[in-house]
């Protein structure tokens, strides 16, 4: 969601740039204050989330933001994601789960579920949408298992994503030694897949299986597209 074709269709609506994103994905909240946003997104530097909710905020209401983000999301899908015979059950496998999954601790997940999903017959666009359910769902899980480890967002960030440091909000030059953040680093992951197994036991071993397949596929075909 942080392609270049996500942000041209920002400057269309009128925002600058990463105000879209914040405010498109985090309008699911709601009309809330900036503090409730950064408390979602976990990583991210809570001056920034200000700034950005507040520009964004300007342009539009985070509901019509959230809106039109699911757009962008569903658009891209279509764009980008490429023939694949499976996309009928992998969309059905991962509704089950997003379907029936626990929203405690995942407040975007909760939010992007209430959003309507795209119909059958657009099946690129709707399997986008329910990838992006579940990343919602494991990325709300996975800050309360960093949490859990005793790391800081700004010690998630120096271990998994330094190259993201900027964006986040944060100085690229004041992030720790991913040496000192290791071990709870593993500890935090750990945590995560033990935290996902709740909503993936919604199916069978087999179907958990066939999941993994399917996605592992797909995700195969996208990287043939891409150096095609």
């Amino acid at each position: 969601m942080t392609a270049p074709t996500t942000f041209a269709r920002g400057g269309e609506l009128g925002f600058g740039g990463l105000d879209f994103y914040v405010l498109g994905r985090g309008g699911v909240l709601g009309d809330t204050t900036a503090e409730v946003v950064t408390s979602a997104f976990i990583v991210w530097n809570p001056d920034t989330i200000a700034t950005q909710w507040d520009l964004g905020r300007a342009v539009m209401s985070p509901t019509e933001a959230a809106a039109r983000w699911a757009e962008v999301c569903h658009a891209f899908g279509e764009a980008n994601l490429p023939e694949f015979d499976g996309y009928e059950r992998l969309n059905d496998l991962m509704a089950a789960v997003a379907g029936t999954a626990s929203s405690v601790g995942a407040a975007l997940f909760a939010g992007w579920r209430t959003l309507p999903v795209p119909d059958a017959d657009r099946p690129r666009a709707r399997a986008q949408h329910l990838l992006n359910s579940l990343r919602e769902l494991r990325g709300g899980l996975h800050g309360g298992a960093l949490l859990a480890a005793g790391l800081t967002p700004l010690e998630a960030v120096a271990f998994n994503s330094p190259f993201m440091a900027p964006i986040f909000g944060w100085d690229a030059e004041a992030l720790p030694e991913r040496d000192t953040v290791k071990e709870r680093w593993k500890q935090a992951e750990a945590g995560t897949d033990v935290a996902m197994a709740v909503p993936l036991s919604v199916l069978t071993e087999t179907e958990r299986a066939e999941l993994v397949e399917l996605l592992t596929t797909l995700h195969a075909a996208v990287q043939a597209a891409k150096e095609a």
